[in-house]
This record gives C-alpha cells, structure tokens and sequence, in this order.
C-alpha cells in the first residue's frame, strides 16, 4: 500500500429498518440535508436507470480539517435493500461499498472505503500526515453515525422539528488554521531535510 492509499471500514448500528436505511443512503441529493457535518453539496450529473444503476453526483464536501474536497462518484451496484457500490474519482480515486443487514430492530451497516488520495495536499503530505487524515475520515463517519440516527428519529417523530438538528460542518478557527500551517510547514521541513540529495 503506497503512502497515498487509504483503506477505511466503518461500522454503524442504527435502531430501524434495512428498507428506511437503504432509503436514506441511497438518496445522494438528500445528504446535505442530514449529513451536513460532511456533505456541503452535491449535484446529480447523470441520472442512471430505473434501478439506480450508473446515477453520477458531483460532491463537496469536508471533515474537521480546514480542507475540502471535490469528487465524483457514479453508482455501480444497486443490492436494494441490502446496499450498492461506487466508484469514486476526483480529489480521491477509489471505490466504497454500503452493505446492510437487518438484526432484529437493529440495522447493521458497513462501509467498506479504499480510495487513493489524489488532491496535491493530500497526495503530497499523506505519507506524514496519514494519522490525521485518516482520523479526519473517522470523524466524518462518526458524523454521519449521529446524523442517520437523527434523521430516522425525525422521519418516525410526531413532531419532526423536535428532533435535534444533525451536527453541521466545523468552522475552522484562527488558532485552527495557524496550528494546522504549523505543523504543516514543520513536517514538509522535516521531509526535506530527510529526503535524499
């Protein structure tokens, strides 16, 4: 696995069914909506078949770091209700598979992740600051953990609007920024000094 690869796999366990789930997931224009920690914005490119085979969406989207990220992903597998895969390209390359399973009132769900950093900063920084990178992927998927089962709370809620807010997108703070160029800077100085001549 070269400095660049990422191979991430979340687990979640969300009290619901697997068709209200796979109904939430698989709905890409919906996830600013309730996952706004992470998806600040995305556009259907193509709209696919019936079975939602080939739909391509175009995202924006961002973790508790000050970056964000640009990419694409079209829909290459639909196992309604039971999940669907991606293929992803942009600032990262790769593929993502959503598998769901029904246990008693409880869906499990997996999200097998294994993508190639392909952003200049990222690709660039990733062979020192994969530790942070891949804690930032953990963030957004705990974010998203939360905002699904919100989002179930408010879809089975007499009352939608008292159900919580699902956590937005992080702010970056001076003092963020600064010790994020910070650290930055003194890693790439180190890179350089190690590096052969």
């Amino acid at each position: 696995m070269s400095h660049n690869d990422y191979h991430f796999v979340s687990r979640w366990r969300v009290q619901s069914t697997i068709q209200e789930v796979s109904e939430i997931l698989s709905n890409a224009l919906d996830l600013p909506r309730w996952w706004p920690a992470v998806y600040l914005d995305v556009q259907q490119l193509e709209p696919g078949d019936e079975q939602g085979l080939d739909q391509v969406f175009s995202l924006h989207t961002k973790g508790w770091l000050p970056y964000t990220l640009r990419w694409q992903f079209r829909v290459t597998e639909n196992r309604w209700p039971h999940g669907f895969s991606l293929q992803a390209w942009g600032d990262f390359v790769g593929q993502g598979v959503w598998a769901l399973a029904q246990a008693g009132d409880w869906v499990n769900i997996t999200y097998d992740w294994r993508i190639k950093a392909d952003k200049p900063l990222l690709r660039t920084l990733s062979f020192i600051l994969k530790p942070i990178f891949s804690a930032n992927h953990r963030w957004a998927m705990r974010q998203g953990e939360k905002s699904l089962r919100l989002e179930v709370a408010r879809r089975r809620a007499a009352d939608p609007a008292a159900v919580p807010p699902p956590p937005g997108p992080t702010r970056p703070t001076p003092q963020l920024l600064l010790a994020s160029a910070t650290l930055a800077t003194l890693l790439f100085s180190l890179w350089l000094l190690k590096r052969p001549q």
